[in-house]
């Protein structure tokens, strides 16, 4: 019964979830391709048997990088459905398409729209990376006899507390899937009070994610061109902490004669909503996008998509983005891995365990409020040793928790062979 008014209501919000795809498509184009997948309609009849992966953002997408290279080494005639639902996800998730493979959009989860996704592809094996579980999901894959499993599996404690007040839903979601794998043991415990069938725990498939190296050298040879300053990073902000943040630069005008502070906002929508900040502040400021060379100003706007690892090689620290309100933090795991030692604020509820990890490896610090972390990270970047100590501590960091992807990839061969 619970699932039944749960499928109503998901039924009749469908129409403003239509409503709101045509309204970001006016910011974002990707949000405006492909809508009638959203509600499980395809043109073109597809070759079924392929293993479905389903990454639903940026993040999740580049985190499977790695996993799938691994599975076509493995399994080199292997054909690839590729889902998400955001725009960032999709646009990155085309570069790791090869002929044969499909992509498209989740659908809404209506048992229609799920039912026909389903009949339409008959993926062999479906792979929900993170968290993406959803009611209908589980239960129609289930009755269509598709075997659903999550890997890269977390479930933070508060999304755990969340998942019981509904968990007449959620029970059912987690106990249908046919095998789990979770990042670590406390998000394995989470997982089996759920009901989730939780095989091992396999770690992170983001340590295995390799930081383009050309982004790295160019990276590297802006530092090193930057003699004067180094650069403080705010790294994947979100709403609210651009503002504190040159609120906090107003108040300490040496912090810009002593650093270059740059801020690379998360959602590409964001930049010019952050250029608009900036421009208000009355602080000098260029962006990203206007020239090649190193920035000379005291304050960058990074407004590119896909140049994580140049700005993180170019910068001495990094402030986390996400985790200076209550957003739970971004993934601090590429900073580290390109020898950026984070700072960060005191909500990473999305990367617990790795924040912690990285806070005992001395590859980070935490501190309480966006104003208190700039003093940090400025300290950080202008102290010279203890900035080289927490670089190599960082890729000493990330480089030691790598296995997840090899562990993935031998855990989901016998669905494969």
């Amino acid at each position: 019964m619970t699932r039944f008014l749960y499928s109503c209501l998901m039924w009749a919000l469908a129409p403003l979830l239509w409503l709101k795809l045509q309204f970001r498509a006016r910011r974002e184009p990707v949000y405006g391709q492909a809508i009638a997948e959203r509600f499980g309609y395809y043109g073109e009849t597809a070759q079924t048997g392929a293993l479905w992966i389903h990454a639903v953002s940026l993040g999740e997408t580049r985190a499977i990088r790695s996993l799938v290279k691994a599975l076509r080494l493995a399994h080199p005639d292997l054909r690839l459905l590729l889902t998400h639902g955001t725009a960032t996800g999709r646009s990155e998730g085309v570069k790791l398409l090869r002929k044969g493979d499909v992509q498209a959009w989740l659908p809404w989860d209506t048992p229609a729209a799920v039912g026909r996704f389903l009949r339409h592809f008959q993926p062999r094996l479906g792979v929900l990376i993170d968290t993406e579980v959803w009611p209908n999901l589980s239960a129609v894959a289930q009755q269509q006899g598709i075997p659903l499993v999550l890997v890269n599996a977390r479930l933070s404690e508060r999304s755990w507390r969340k998942a019981h007040r509904w968990s007449a839903l959620a029970k059912p979601a987690f106990s249908g899937l046919s095998a789990v794998w979770a990042q670590t043991e406390e998000d394995a415990k989470r997982l089996r009070s759920l009901g989730a069938p939780v095989n091992a725990v396999m770690g992170n498939l983001k340590f295995d994610a390799v930081p383009d190296p050309q982004l790295m050298a160019t990276g590297q040879a802006w530092r090193n061109a930057l003699t004067v300053r180094p650069v403080v990073l705010l790294a994947i902000s979100r709403e609210g902490e651009e503002a504190i943040f040159l609120q906090t630069l107003q108040q300490h005008p040496e912090y810009l004669q002593q650093a270059q502070w740059w801020i690379v906002p998360r959602h590409p929508q964001r930049f010019e909503e952050v250029a608009d900040l900036l421009q208000a502040s009355g602080l000098p400021w260029q962006r990203r996008s206007q020239g090649s060379a190193p920035p000379e100003s005291g304050l960058v706007l990074g407004d590119s998509m896909g140049e994580m690892p140049l700005y993180y090689s170019v910068a001495s620290v990094a402030l986390l983005g996400g985790s200076f309100a209550p957003l739970g933090g971004q993934n601090l795991i590429e900073a580290c891995a390109c020898g950026c030692p984070v700072v960060m604020g005191p909500h990473t509820f999305n990367f617990e365990q790795a924040a912690q990890w990285a806070i005992d490896a001395q590859a980070g610090v935490r501190c309480t409020s966006m104003a208190t972390a700039m003093a940090q990270a400025l300290n950080i970047a202008l102290d010279k040793p203890l900035q080289h100590k927490m670089a190599q501590a960082a890729q000493l960091f990330a480089s030691s928790h790598q296995g997840a992807v090899a562990h993935s990839v031998t855990a989901l061969a016998p669905w494969l062979d």
